[in-house]
């Protein structure tokens, strides 16, 4: 089982800790940065006032977004994406084994 960590982020200025699973970091940081920067998208449009309102507008922006993604042929990018990154591990760790070797 693997260790959680404890991460400190920050979205439209506000700081949050996130427990995460260290393989996990890098996903968290950029789900992190991409939902920072839909908010602040709402947010500068003008339309929406209150950071209740902004967050609820960009998940549902975000939701909308993803069900879309889903219903397309049935393919689950996020899924997708998921399953590339445990490949790009295992040949990561195929290279240090053969860099070893020389």
């Amino acid at each position: 089982m693997s260790e959680i960590k404890q991460l400190d982020v920050t979205i439209m200025g506000r700081e949050f800790r996130i427990a995460c699973p260290p393989e996990e970091e890098l996903a968290l940081m950029e789900a992190v940065a991409f939902l920072d920067r839909k908010m602040r998208e709402i947010r500068d449009s003008g339309n929406v006032m209150g950071i209740d309102k902004i967050a609820i507008m960009a998940a549902l922006n975000i939701s909308h977004e993803f069900m879309n993604t889903r219903v397309t042929g049935g393919l689950d990018v996020a899924d997708f994406k998921r399953r590339i990154g445990r490949m790009q591990e295992t040949i990561d760790e195929a290279f240090k084994e053969q860099q070893q070797l020389f």
